[in-house]
């Protein structure tokens, strides 16, 4: 009878041969979930600088619409928050410029019956609650600033899905709770892509073409042509 033997490097050669059966997969499953934790890192790091960075050089802008949402409205506040629910369905609190008058929540039920955009998101182009400056902030996406302490909190991040409210989550089917997978962003594939001028439907798709494609690069392409449409949006209101 003959014995075959094999040294040490033979066995650990074999053993580790890309060759076997559930290796090569393994190994791509650990580098894809390497480069997720890596994104991940990078994505942070990129919305603390970028955050921190717009407080600072925007904080004229911020004090010079404070004044002008006073003169407006003395009695009314400034900032206004709303419950918003970000990843994986957990509720946060969301700061924005106050763009419309003070009770405009208790109105919304009056017209959600001339609601412009099919689908789980109520829009209305000529909305009645909309102060003057409001319009002009909203127009500009300027109302959404205040958006930046969020990123600093770590609730949103500078790039991803928009995130809704717990009433229009409440109407979500399976599928359109898959975008609440990932953080919820101050600038999206939705608003670099049509905004308001998109349906329900299309802002679900796009918001999920983001999550399986998202990278460094991407962030830094929506972010760059959010600058490019900020002042030339028709969609937005």
């Amino acid at each position: 009878m003959t014995i075959v033997s094999h040294n040490e490097g033979d066995l650990a050669a074999a053993v580790t041969d890309e060759s076997l059966p559930g290796t090569r997969s393994a190994a791509a499953t650990v580098g894809k979930a390497s480069a997720k934790v890596l994104y991940l890192a990078m994505k942070r790091t990129m919305d603390l600088l970028g955050a921190s960075l717009g407080l600072l050089v925007l904080f004229p802008t911020f004090f010079l619409l404070a004044v002008l949402i006073k003169l407006e409205d003395v009695r009314g506040p400034v900032f206004f928050h709303q419950t918003r629910v970000g990843k994986d369905g957990k509720e946060f609190r969301m700061y924005k410029f106050r763009s419309m008058i003070t009770d405009a929540e208790k109105q919304l039920d009056h017209l959600l019956g001339q609601n412009e955009i099919k689908g789980s998101m109520f829009k209305m182009k000529q909305d009645p609650r909309i102060t003057r400056i409001g319009r002009f902030i909203r127009k500009t996406s300027l109302d959404e600033l205040p958006q930046l302490l969020n990123v600093l909190r770590g609730d949103m991040s500078l790039v991803g899905p928009r995130p809704p409210l717990p009433r229009e989550v409440e109407t979500y089917t399976d599928y359109d709770k898959q975008r609440l997978a990932v953080t919820p962003g101050c600038t999206g594939l939705w608003q670099v892509s049509g905004r308001n001028g998109l349906t329900f439907d299309q802002m679900v798709e796009l918001d999920l073409s983001y999550i399986k494609r998202r990278s460094i690069w991407l962030d830094c392409w929506i972010v760059l042509r959010t600058f490019a449409v900020l002042f030339g949006s028709k969609n937005a209101y």
